[in-house]
């Protein structure tokens, strides 16, 4: 996963869960003070002055040709202008630039200062989540504290406060996604750039409220990350150990791709239907709050029954902390509760973005620039189509067996050289012992994959690898001369399999950062479209991870079943995708919702479009399995972004195997297009827009074969 900074544009850390007593833990709840506060600095309506007497004195001053300028530049600034900040009209007639030598300097000088300012912000907010984010040791109390710190969250109210911020928006445009849409074809670079300037300033949060969402997504995201699940504690139906001793899962992650690597193994799908019992158990907050990273009490989640681990069973590292209990009472909806913090932090904001006044509205309009509509339109055209059908088919007959929940992971379009999940387990713990040997081998990556040798150095040189206390994520730097920083779990005992496929999703994320910005035109424009792309050119990387081990190489029938890996996977986080949307939809209808009855409402949404796409392939219905994924609750309305990533990696993929040995090449030429709407960074890239058509016309031919 991408980790993006807040300036004013993501991460996953660690800490206890259910959290020890002894250790404090920030608070997303806002004081009555701090509401009281925000409130009073909400945007002001009431006093606004004749614009249009302003916008008159400005065409007297400089001219006719600037009318157009003046009346744009005076309606940003009024949206946002709040009665504190002063004289808008005596601020205007001194701030408007209209000399064209004078703007140019102005622009360079807000891009060159921002980059700076932004940069090291970043930079300060990295080492001061380091602990939280990186396994250098135990956490110290303090840790959850200081992870919750965002020092830039007062930098946009600094610019507003000191009219930075206005400088920009009265002398440069903005536009709406409709705008941009109609007629950002015809911008040039310059042009993208002025946008990618006043898109910072589209909101007038204030620090508090941001602060407030920083701390609530901080909060969701240390528990997540010791959300574990010691599997030898867990009991099929029969009361058996299935998983060996020490295998200590991360949810959902782990637990998913624990539950792809049993296709084939001893025991492999008694395994299967255990996890998909213990993922069913945490969405509907049925799980036993204390088997949660507990190695000293067995659980049958079948029976959702808890005893005493036999001593022989304990492990020898086993965590001191936690206690032997038989107490079967649930985990009290605290999954829920950390979404809705998230939910009423973001929910804060809305006042303060006149263009775009809900958490959802941002998210697709501001970031992700494509509509609700357009990404429902994409993955319904997945979810609806007849090849669903086909492919299932062709799994049963791969299988011998009718389609169960768990195959919605299915993982028989993945080839592993011959090899299963143990033997790549030993290939990956002696090549990479520890995250530093991850890091030196960069380079050797770089070249297998197509980069030149200077240019695999080039990019290797700006990236520095840590290991990572949570699954793992990329990120990026904020200014050149900075690196990018490539976070990645290490067990005890080398790098597993799991690791290293991650680790080279997040290699494929720095690569992008790399080069979208060092070698962009405009600093403004560093980076890519939205998230779903950077994840695309990340999974552009993690599917040749074998390649990259020397276990796999390319052929037709590989091409076949990769075409087929990435339609079902799209599938897959289609409908997950839009359980999240949805459940963001019912907090804004029911805002004053308890955690209990958001995951009544969860599991009654999971449980719809389960119904209605993937009960019919996968059986089982009323699964609430959409609802398992972590991101839902560390990763604000993030979901979306992986099928879109799938789908616009696709693209990608048949551009960059059109290129011959060329990858590392084209895509350098393609991540250092830099921000761009979407739909004009994929026609620069591959020559048509974002679509679903190419995956399904390419699935249809892998079928045939």
């Amino acid at each position: 996963m991408r980790t993006a900074f807040l300036l004013p544009l993501f991460t996953l850390g660690c800490s206890a869960s259910p959290p020890c007593p002894s250790t404090p833990q920030p608070t997303p709840a806002t004081t009555e003070a701090a509401a009281s506060a925000s409130a009073s600095a909400s945007p002001d309506t009431s006093s606004r002055l004749d614009v249009a007497a302003v916008e008159a004195s400005l065409v007297e001053k400089h001219g006719e040709a600037h009318r157009a300028r003046a009346r744009q530049g005076l309606a940003q600034v009024a949206a946002l202008w709040r009665e504190e900040d002063g004289d808008l009209a005596a601020f205007a007639m001194e701030h408007f630039v209209a000399d064209p030598a004078l703007l140019d300097a102005t622009f360079l000088r807000l891009e060159t200062t921002l980059e700076q300012v932004e940069g090291h912000m970043h930079e300060i907010s990295r080492e001061v989540r380091r602990p939280a984010d990186t396994d250098i040791g135990p956490m110290l109390p303090v840790d959850p504290f200081l992870a919750a710190y965002e020092p830039a969250a007062h930098l946009n109210d600094d610019l507003f406060q000191t009219k930075v911020a206005f400088v920009a928006l009265l002398n440069f445009p903005a536009a709406t996604l409709e705008e941009k849409n109609a007629q950002g074809a015809s911008w040039n670079r310059r042009r993208w750039a002025e946008d990618r300037l006043t898109a910072r300033y589209a909101r007038r949060v204030p620090a508090a409220i941001k602060q407030q969402s920083v701390a609530a997504e901080t909060d969701a995201d240390l528990y997540i990350a010791d959300y574990n699940v010691w599997m030898h504690h867990v009991l099929d139906e029969k009361g058996d150990r299935l998983f060996p001793k020490g295998k200590r899962l991360i949810s959902h992650w782990n637990l998913r791709d624990e539950l792809k690597s049993s296709y084939g193994a001893p025991q492999g799908i008694d395994k299967q239907r255990v996890i998909v019992q213990v993922m069913n158990r945490i969405v509907t907050q049925t799980i036993p709050a204390v088997v949660i990273d507990n190695p000293r009490v067995d659980w049958n989640p079948f029976e959702n029954r808890v005893q005493t681990s036999p001593s022989e069973h304990v492990e020898d590292n086993a965590p001191t902390r936690v206690r032997t209990s038989t107490d079967a009472r649930p985990e009290p909806d605290v999954r829920y509760a950390k979404l809705l913090a998230c939910f009423q932090a973001a929910r804060r904001a809305d006042p303060y973005s006149p263009m775009a006044p809900t958490a959802i509205a941002r998210k697709f309009d501001l970031e992700r620039e494509l509509s609700e509509q357009r990404v429902r339109e994409l993955l319904e055209s997945v979810l609806e189509s007849p090849l669903v059908g086909k492919v299932a088919t062709r799994i049963e007959k791969d299988l011998g067996r009718k389609l169960e929940p768990q195959d919605l992971w299915y993982a028989g379009f993945k080839a592993r050289g011959g090899k299963d999940e143990a033997e790549l387990d030993a290939l990956t713990r002696k090549k990479y012992p520890n995250a530093e040997a991850f890091g030196r081998d960069i380079p050797n990556i770089l070249q297998k994959l197509g980069f030149p040798k200077d240019r695999a150095r080039y990019v290797a040189d700006r990236i520095v690898v840590d290991p990572s206390r949570g699954a793992g994520h990329a990120m990026q730097a904020g200014r050149r001369g900075d690196k990018a920083h490539l976070r990645t779990r290490v067990e005890k005992d080398g790098m597993n399999y799991k690791g290293y496929n991650i680790a080279v999703h997040e290699l494929g994320h720095n690569v992008e950062q790399v080069f979208s910005l060092y070698d962009v035109d405009h600093t403004l424009l560093a980076g890519v479209p939205n998230t779903a792309f950077t994840e695309a050119l990340a999974f552009v990387f993690q599917a040749r991870d074998l390649e990259l081990l020397g276990v796999a190489k390319p052929s037709t029938e590989a091409e076949s079943m990769r075409v087929l890996d990435t339609f079902w996977s799209t599938w897959e986080i289609a409908g997950v995708a839009l359980v999240d949307i949805d459940v963001w939809h019912w907090m804004y209808e029911h805002p004053k919702a308890t955690p209990a009855e958001l995951r009544e409402a969860t599991v009654r949404i999971a449980r719809e479009y389960w119904n209605k796409f993937y009960a019919p392939v996968l059986g089982q219905p009323d699964a609430p399995l959409l609802g398992i994924y972590s991101h839902m609750i560390v990763a604000p309305l993030y979901l979306a972004d992986y099928p879109l990533g799938y789908l616009i990696a696709f693209q990608l993929e048949e551009k960059l195997n059109a290129s011959k040995g060329r990858l590392g090449l084209e895509f350098e030429r393609v991540a250092k297009y830099g921000s761009v709407l979407p739909d004009l960074w994929m026609k620069h890239a591959t020559g048509q827009a974002v679509s679903a058509d190419p995956l399904l016309r390419a699935t249809e031919r892998a079928l045939g074969r």
